[in-house]
């Protein structure tokens, strides 16, 4: 971490406290729901207007951050959070929860690319300062469900709190620590911008053929913990594919992303995603062959060890596709089809897997093969040559 400037290193550690944060309260968070008397259906439109304040509105916070600079918008969206997740501890009417998901999405839309088109244009070395920022998530993911379960003895409201209190330390850590930059002049309109960036066919070629990168991930949420499931008859073994999963991008993230920063990045990127959709062999093989948890733990290190490869790289290129100053809008473009796409991605397979397990690791198989011949084939076309430097 000494190799990168006193911003770069505070939103490193901002990531671990966001992450740890955020699933300190979410996963526990349709429990409450019920528990304050919301029907399934009450619970479904809360969990449903936060995911989509926040992944519908990427493109809005990308942009907010180019207009506005990444600072402001980093530290509105963690004041943003602060109050929404403070909401979710004191409120139990319709009206007070919704705008606490509404509050706590639109948080999100807003740091999530402004973080990244901070570190992107901080960022000596790109690849590696992204590389650290998925090492900080990882851990902000354990250590976050872990003090979760631990403050449920308590209240969930107290949960709620303490995650109201991580994200107004580090509101004020940004505030005072991130230094104020005017952002860039822009002579074009938000739209004009907007325009720009969803006619940028180079650009969308490289999103769309990443799409399966966000499908694939969300597998450790959905065909992960059903196979687990299906071969012990216990929920409570998931457990062990989220620590392969975290402790294998504990120890080797870094040093993956040295090995393979020696490759072109079009090539390092499509091993990446060929290695994550490989890795669903071992469930497919589940179905055959008598493992017991080998299968799902296999797939799952290989998915972590695929997205080690692959993630840095990905966030490396996205901000050298445009002009100098649209960083924020283009990470926002990538996150706004990427969450599209993961959604649709997840529902297809979800209705696979209630036809066919294996036929659903098989569809995993055949995204990340088909995504990594399309970047290999993009690469080709020197698609992938950035058109402003990406590591410098």
């Amino acid at each position: 971490m000494r190799r990168f400037p006193l911003p770069v290193r505070l939103l490193l550690v901002n990531q671990f406290g966001v992450n740890t944060g955020f699933y300190l309260l979410i996963p526990y968070l349709a429990t409450h729901l019920g528990d304050v008397g919301l029907s399934a259906a009450a619970i479904g439109v809360v969990l449903g207007v936060r995911t989509f304040s926040q992944q519908g509105l990427f493109l809005l916070g990308g942009s907010a951050s180019d207009r506005l600079g990444p600072r402001r918008v980093i530290i509105a969206g963690c004041a943003l959070r602060t109050v929404g997740f403070g909401l979710f501890a004191i409120g139990e009417t319709m009206t007070v929860l919704l705008a606490a998901s509404v509050l706590s999405g639109l948080a999100g839309a807003l740091f999530n690319p402004a973080v990244r088109a901070y570190i992107a244009e901080e960022s000596e070395d790109r690849a590696g300062a992204f590389a650290l920022f998925n090492v900080y998530a990882q851990a902000g993911a354990l250590v976050g469900p872990l003090l979760g379960s631990l403050l449920l003895l308590w209240d969930f409201r107290v949960s709620a709190l303490v995650a109201a209190g991580i994200f107004a330390v580090l509101t004020v850590a940004q505030a005072l620590v991130l230094p104020a930059r005017k952002a860039a002049p822009h002579e074009s309109t938000v739209l004009d911008d907007w325009r720009e960036s969803l006619a940028d066919k180079r650009f969308l070629a490289f999103t769309v053929a990443l799409t399966g990168m966000f499908v694939l991930q969300n597998q450790l949420y959905l065909v992960l913990p059903l196979e687990v499931e299906r071969l012990t008859g216990s929920a409570r073994a998931v457990a062990a594919v989220f620590l392969v999963s975290t402790v294998a991008t504990l120890v080797l993230q870094v040093r993956v992303t040295r090995w393979f920063g020696r490759m072109p990045r079009g090539r390092a990127i499509a091993v990446g995603m060929a290695v994550m959709g490989a890795g669903f062999t071992a469930t497919a093989l589940s179905h055959v062959w008598a493992g017991g948890l080998a299968g799902p733990l296999v797939a799952a290190f290989f998915l972590s060890l695929g997205v080690m490869i692959a993630h840095p790289f990905v966030y490396e290129l996205i901000p050298a596709f445009g002009r100098a100053g649209l960083s924020g809008t283009y990470f926002g473009v990538f996150y706004l089809v990427s969450g599209l796409a993961a959604t649709a991605g997840n529902a297809l397979v979800g209705w696979v897997f209630g036809v066919s397990g294996a036929a659903a690791s098989l569809v995993c198989v055949a995204v990340g093969l088909g995504c990594a011949a399309a970047v290999v084939w993009l690469h080709r076309r020197g698609v992938l040559t950035p058109t402003r430097e990406a590591a410098r």
